[in-house]
C-alpha cells in the first residue's frame, strides 16, 4: 500500500477482539477518516441512502459523498455511534436485504473514492478487492480474550458474553456468505491476518504502521 498516494484499509474483526479500537487508533496515527458499519447504518436510516437516492446523488455530481459530507453533519451521526451499535449488533441477519446491502457497498465505495480512510466493516475486503491501493486486515483473538472484554465492556457476565460472541459470529459469517460467496475467515482475503493474543491495541496499531511504511 502506498502512503503517498489515495488508500483504503479495511479492517474485520471477531466481536471483542478489540479490532474496532485498532482501526479508530491507525486512522488517528495516518490523520484519515475512520468509517464502521454502525456510521453506514445511521446514515441509511436518518439520511434515506438507498440506491435511487445514492443514483440520483451521483447524477447531480460525480463527487456526491464529499458534497454529502459538507451538506450533512458527519460527527453528529459519530456521535450517536454507541446507538446504532447497541441496536444492531445482533440484529437478525434477516434484516439486511439486498438493496441495504448495494446501498452499502456505494456508501463504503464514495468514501474511498473521495479520501484515504480506514473502514471497520463486514465486507470491505470484497467490496476493495480491485482497489489499487487497498490494504485488508483480519484482527482475530482468543475466545477467553474476547469474553474477559465483553464482559469488562458491557457488565455482562462470561456465559452471557460467550453466547453473544457465538451469536454474532454466526451471523456475520453467515451474512459475508451471503453477500460474497466467501468466508470472512479465509485467509485468502486478507493481506495481514493479526492475533490480538498477548498484545494491546497499540501495539498492534504501531505493527501495522510498521507493515505499511
Amino acid at each position: 500500500m502506498k502512503r503517498n498516494e489515495k488508500f483504503v484499509i479495511t479492517i474485520n474483526r471477531e466481536l471483542g477482539s478489540g479490532g474496532r479500537t485498532v482501526g479508530e487508533k491507525l486512522a488517528e496515527r495516518l490523520g484519515v477518516p475512520f468509517y464502521d458499519k454502525a456510521l453506514i447504518k445511521a446514515l441509511e436510516e436518518k439520511y434515506n441512502l438507498t440506491v435511487e437516492e445514492i443514483e440520483r446523488l451521483k447524477g447531480r455530481n460525480h463527487s456526491w459523498w464529499a458534497d454529502f459530507k459538507r451538506v450533512v453533519s458527519i460527527g453528529h451521526a459519530l456521535s450517536n455511534m454507541q446507538y446504532y451499535e447497541i441496536n444492531t449488533a445482533f440484529a437478525p441477519d434477516i434484516l439486511t436485504t439486498a438493496e441495504m446491502f448495494k446501498a452499502e457497498v456505494e456508501i463504503l465505495k464514495g468514501m474511498a473514492e473521495e479520501e484515504s480512510c480506514v473502514i471497520a466493516g463486514r465486507t470491505g475486503f470484497h467490496v476493495f478487492r480491485d482497489h489499487p491501493n487497498h490494504l485488508s486486515i483480519l484482527i482475530k483473538a482468543p475466545l477467553e480474550q474476547r469474553i474477559l472484554r465483553l464482559t469488562a465492556k458491557r457488565g455482562i457476565s462470561s456465559e452471557e458474553a460467550k453466547a453473544i460472541i457465538e451469536k454474532v459470529d454466526a451471523q456475520r459469517e453467515n451474512y459475508v456468505q451471503k453477500y460474497t460467496g466467501t468466508s470472512r475467515y479465509s485467509t485468502h482475503n486478507y493481506d495481514l491476518v493479526i492475533s490480538m493474543k498477548d498484545k494491546t491495541e497499540d501495539e498492534v496499531t504501531s505493527l501495522i504502521m510498521q507493515y505499511i511504511a
